[in-house]
């Protein structure tokens, strides 16, 4: 079946602004600019900032959807679903995970980089499984499985072509193995964000526009409050501001106005993660979740050569055969192998029980009051 002109649109939305996302972010990183008074040029680091800016980039998709809902009840049959009311406050606990988890990956960030941090993203699919098991009830199949094991390699192989490049590149190899670390400590944060919102608020009819913006609003309010602590919170070198704070807000306002295109990356950041979203939604939509899945994949992809188009990085063979690996992991763990299996008549038997294995899954799932999003299994 062949895309039509809009659903091509989506899927380069959606792989542009996922990939400007993490670039923008990474490109804020690399900027140094004068601080307060006399303070002397240094790098712009301030992780806690650019995670306020995305969290209002998600916010703004609340602003969408009211928009879009109230354009919709115009025509005279409307088609976007409200859906039911619902006590907003179920989406704090997730967007404090998730506030949480964004929040040590912008820290991580300043420490590897941007297609190593994108790649070891893979790994919120480990947790992801195992918290679904222990959790929510689920029941893995044997293909799931055996995606988690073949991530958990990938991952070794990346974190071993960083280890290895530790010392060519920008950052340090205590710095790199830190930031590596740290991102897959996001990734189980992230997994237990996926798993409340599974079992706490997917139940629900929400708008998935209206359900990003929610959790952005709790993400952008708390955050913004915390960077008053934050100024006044000691953490020594590991802050790189100087005055060795963990969020100087007021310097990071200073370097933007020493130099501007710092506030060009932060709103290039605020900007794509809004269209991102919106964009993934409308891919699952209209094409499939699957189509999603393999967008998010190219998207590491992109990140990773325009890395190295732009010099940011130097080219590393483990990190090719990683990268393959990881999607290897991912394809079996959502599924993406069947349509290929399925055209093999020794592996008809084998596709179809993995077929009916998830159909019962789903079907468990809505008994129990429970609506797994498109992807999950």
């Amino acid at each position: 079946m062949a895309w039509t002109n809009y659903q091509l649109f989506l899927a380069g939305l959606m792989l542009t602004t996922g990939s400007i996302n993490t670039l923008s972010a990474k490109w804020a990183d690399m900027f140094t600019a004068s601080g307060c008074k006399d303070d002397p040029e240094h790098k712009f680091s301030h992780p806690f900032v650019q995670a306020v800016g995305m969290f209002l980039g998600e916010l703004s998709c609340l602003a969408v959807f009211y928009i879009l809902l109230c354009h919709d009840r115009r025509n005279p049959e409307p088609k976007i679903n409200p859906g039911q009311s619902f006590n907003p406050l179920l989406f704090f606990p997730p967007a404090m995970c998730d506030m949480t988890a964004t929040s040590i990956m912008y820290v991580a960030l300043n420490m590897t980089s941007a297609s190593s941090f994108q790649m070891l993203r893979g790994a919120v699919i480990i947790f992801t499984g195992l918290l679904s098991v222990a959790f929510l009830g689920r029941r893995l199949l044997l293909s799931q499985w055996l995606g988690i094991l073949i991530t958990i390699l990938g991952l070794v192989i990346v974190g071993l072509a960083d280890f290895f490049s530790g010392n060519k590149d920008e950052h340090k190899l205590s710095d790199v193995i830190t930031g590596d670390l740290l991102i897959i400590m996001a990734q189980i944060i992230v997994s237990v964000q996926m798993v409340l919102e599974e079992k706490f608020v997917y139940k629900h009819d929400v708008h998935p526009l209206k359900a990003v913006g929610t959790e952005g609003f709790f993400g952008f309010v708390v955050l913004s409050l915390l960077l008053i602590p934050m100024y006044f919170i000691h953490v020594g070198d590991f802050s790189g501001n100087p005055r060795e704070v963990l969020e100087d807000a007021l310097d990071a306002f200073c370097q933007i106005g020493h130099q501007p295109l710092i506030l060009l990356a932060l709103l290039g950041n605020t900007v794509s993660i809004a269209f991102f979203n919106f964009a993934g939604i409308s891919v699952t939509k209209e094409i499939s979740a699957t189509t999603r899945m393999v967008l998010d994949s190219l998207r590491t992809l992109v990140i990773w050569v325009v890395s190295l188009g732009l010099g940011w990085e130097q080219f590393h063979g483990l990190q090719v055969l990683g990268f393959l690996v990881l999607l290897v992991g991912t394809s079996l763990y959502n599924g993406l192998h069947r349509p290929l299996l399925s055209r093999l008549p020794c592996c008809e038997g084998m596709v179809s029980s993995e077929e009916e294995a998830t159909a019962g899954e789903r079907e468990r799932l809505l008994v129990n009051g429970r609506v797994p999003a498109a992807d999950d299994i």
